[in-house]
C-alpha cells in the first residue's frame, strides 16, 4: 500500500528522478520538440479565446508544463492552455463587465488562484474518487456543444466582422447579421489557413515515410502545420502589408517572462468568481484525468488521482503567480505527447523550455501574425472534440443518460457554458445516486424437480428504503425461494 506521509506520495519526481537515463532523455526531448511545434501557435490562439493578452498563453504553459512535471504522475499528460477551459475562462470574465484589459488580466489571475486552490484542497482531501460520479456521456456532450460555441465564435474572424454573443444562438443570429460585411481577402485567407492545416495534418506524414523518412522526423513534420501557417501567412503580411488591406494583425507581443508573484486580488473579485472557479477546476480535472488514465492504460502505468488533483492545483496555482490562467491536461496534446514517446513528466519540462526560448526572443515576429491564422488554428484543434454519436449511444444506453445529455447540450447551447456543465454535474450525481439506488442482484440456483440451472436477475426497487444490502436481497429473493432450491445469491 503507498504511504501517503512518503515525500515521493507528494513528489512523485523523486520517484522517477533517480532512475532517470540517457535514453528516455532522448524519448523526453524529441516528444517535447514535436508538442512545442504543436503548443506555441494553440498557446496564442487559446489566450485570444479566453479574451486575455496572447502572451498569458505562453506563461500559463511554461510554468503549467514546469510544475506538473513536479507534482503530476502521468508521464504523457501535456498541462497548459485548452480551448474549453479558455472559453468558460471567458465566459467567467465576461459576467463581470471589467471595462479595461488590465483588470480582465487581474480577473484571470483571480479565477486562476482560486482554481489551484480548489483543485489542491481536493488532493490533500483525498477526494479524487468524486471523478467517478461524473458521467462521461454528459462530460462529451459539454464538450461538443463547447467545441461548436467556440467555433462559430471564431467565424467572426475568419470573415473579417465583428459579432457577439455569450451563447450558441446569440452568436449565429450575430455572424448572419454581418455577413454582409464580409471581408474578403480575410475570408481567402482563413480558408486557405483551415485547408493547409488539415491537409498537412492528414496527408503529409504517409507521403514522407513513403519517402523513406524516418518516422519519428515525420510525425514532428506532420505536427508542424499550425507553426507552418503562422510563419507563412505571417511573411505574406509583414510583404504585402496586408494590414493595410483590412487583416487585422496580432500586434506588439512583450518580450521576456513575468514577474512571478501574487496577484493583485480583492475579496469582493474572488467571492464574484468562486463559483466560476468550482466549475473550471471540475472540468479541468475530468478532462485531465481522463486522457491520464486512458493514455496510461495503453503503457500499463497508473495515475493517483489524488496526486492528478494536487499537481493540477499546483500548476495553477503557479500559473496565477506569473501571468497566466486556467489550464489542465489537453487531449490532443497529451495523445501528442504520447504517440511520440515521452517516457517521463521531463518531456513537459523540456517543452516548457523551449517555449521559454521562443517567450524570450522570438516575440517582436508575432507582431504580423494575423488573427484570422490563430482562428484557422482554433477551428481546426476543436473539430476533433465534436461527438454527436454520444447522443445516440446515451439513448440506446439509457434514458437517464439520455436525458442528462439532452439538457446539458441544450443549457450550454441556448444559455452558456457555465449553465451547461453546472447542469450536467448535477445530471451526473442524480444519475449515479439513480443508480447505485437500483443495484444488480442475480438468483442462481436449479429449478425445483430438475436438474436445469438457471440464473434469475433482479433489481430491488426500493433499495434506499431498507436498512442494508442483506435486507434488500431477503426482499428481491424470498418470492423466488418457494420455487427453487439449492440457490444463492451474488
Amino acid at each position: 500500500m503507498k504511504n501517503r506521509f512518503s515525500l515521493k506520495c507528494y513528489f512523485p519526481i523523486l520517484a522517477w528522478g533517480p532512475q532517470y537515463t540517457n535514453n528516455k532523455f532522448a524519448d523526453d526531448m524529441v516528444a517535447a520538440l514535436i508538442v512545442a511545434i504543436m503548443l506555441i501557435p494553440q498557446a496564442l490562439a487559446y489566450s485570444l479565446l479566453a479574451g486575455l493578452p496572447v502572451e498569458t498563453g505562453l506563461y500559463a504553459s511554461i510554468i503549467g508544463l514546469s510544475v506538473y512535471a513536479i507534482f503530476g504522475t502521468s508521464n504523457t499528460l501535456s498541462v497548459a492552455p485548452v480551448a474549453v477551459l479558455s472559453l468558460m475562462t471567458a465566459a467567467a470574465l465576461a459576467k463581470l463587465s471589467l471595462p479595461n484589459p488590465e483588470e480582465m488580466v487581474t480577473a484571470a489571475l483571480a479565477l486562476t488562484f482560486l482554481s489551484g486552490v480548489f483543485l489542491l484542497l481536493l488532493g490533500l482531501l483525498r477526494l479524487g474518487f468524486m471523478a467517478n460520479f461524473l458521467s462521461h456521456p454528459v462530460i462529451s456532450s459539454f464538450v461538443t456543444a463547447s467545441a461548436l460555441i467556440i467555433g462559430f465564435s471564431q467565424m467572426q474572424y475568419i470573415l473579417g466582422v465583428s459579432a457577439n454573443g455569450q451563447n450558441f444562438l446569440e452568436i449565429i443570429v450575430s455572424l448572419v447579421r454581418e455577413a454582409p460585411n464580409t471581408n474578403l481577402l480575410t475570408l481567402a485567407l482563413g480558408a486557405g489557413s483551415i485547408v493547409f492545416i488539415v491537409f498537412w495534418k492528414t496527408m503529409i506524414k504517409s507521403r514522407l515515410l513513403k519517402l523513406g523518412l524516418d518516422s519519428r522526423i515525420a510525425t514532428t513534420f506532420s505536427r508542424a502545420g499550425p507553426l507552418l501557417i503562422a510563419l507563412i501567412t505571417g511573411f505574406l503580411a509583414y510583404a504585402l502589408r496586408l494590414d493595410q488591406q483590412g487583416i487585422q494583425l496580432l500586434g506588439e507581443v512583450p518580450q521576456g517572462l513575468p514577474v512571478f508573484g501574487l496577484p493583485d486580488m480583492s475579496v469582493d473579485l474572488l467571492g464574484a468568481l468562486v463559483g466560476s472557479a468550482l466549475l473550471i477546476s471540475i472540468f479541468g480535472f475530468v478532462e485531465s484525468i481522463s486522457v491520464a488514465q486512458t493514455l496510461a492504460a495503453k503503457r500499463r502505468e497508473r495515475v493517483d488521482l489524488d496526486q492528478e488533483l494536487v499537481g493540477l492545483g499546483t500548476a495553477n496555482l503557479a500559473s496565477s503567480f506569473s501571468g497566466g490562467f486556467p489550464i489542465s491536461g489537453g487531449f490532443s496534446r497529451s495523445v501528442v505527447n504520447f504517440e511520440a514517446g515521452a517516457a517521463t513528466p521531463a518531456a513537459g519540462f523540456f517543452t516548457a523550455i523551449l517555449i521559454t526560448i521562443v517567450a524570450l526572443f522570438f516575440t517582436p515576429a508575432l507582431f504580423w501574425l494575423p488573427r484570422v491564422t490563430l482562428a484557422a488554428i482554433i477551428i481546426v484543434a476543436i473539430y476533433g472534440l465534436i461527438d454527436f454519436s454520444v447522443v445516440r449511444k446515451a439513448w440506446k444506453y439509457s434514458k437517464a443518460d439520455f436525458a442528462a445529455v439532452f439538457i446539458t447540450l441544450l443549457l450550454t447551447l441556448t444559455v452558456g457554458v457555465e449553465a451547461g456543465i453546472g447542469a450536467g454535474v448535477l445530471a451526473s450525481i442524480l444519475i449515479h445516486l439513480y443508480k447505485t439506488s437500483q443495484p444488480h442482484v442475480a438468483v442462481i440456483g436449479r429449478v425445483k424437480g430438475t436438474s436445469i440451472s438457471e440464473v434469475l436477475t433482479c433489481t430491488p426497487l426500493k433499495l434506499l428504503k431498507t436498512n442494508s444490502r442483506s435486507e434488500s436481497m431477503k426482499a428481491c429473493t424470498s418470492p423466488i425461494l418457494a420455487t427453487w432450491k439449492n440457490s444463492f445469491s451474488i
